[in-house]
């Protein structure tokens, strides 16, 4: 009855220890996996935000290049009178 008790004991603590460990192991994988969340979250920001100054510079572009086009337009038309 002795040896039975004892393998109950390590039984028993081989099942806390392993719990633990485990429950270590998920909380170490839960935190890791929220890093990489928010990582991917700041890393999207950061692009989002390059991208639409981008997206502002090339309207801005745009705009000035449509001015310089009507600008010259106006001129040809002028020229064309003279002649």
């Amino acid at each position: 009855m002795e040896q039975q008790s004892i393998w109950t004991v390590i039984i028993t603590l081989i099942s806390v220890l392993g719990g633990s460990a485990a429950w270590r192991f998920y909380e170490k994988r839960a935190m890791r996996k929220e890093r990489d969340e928010d990582f991917i979250r700041h890393d999207c920001r950061d692009r989002i935000s390059k991208l639409e100054a981008l997206l502002m510079e090339g309207s801005d572009e745009k705009n000035d290049m449509r001015n310089t086009i009507l600008n010259l337009t106006e001129k040809v038309a002028q020229l064309t009178v003279k002649v």
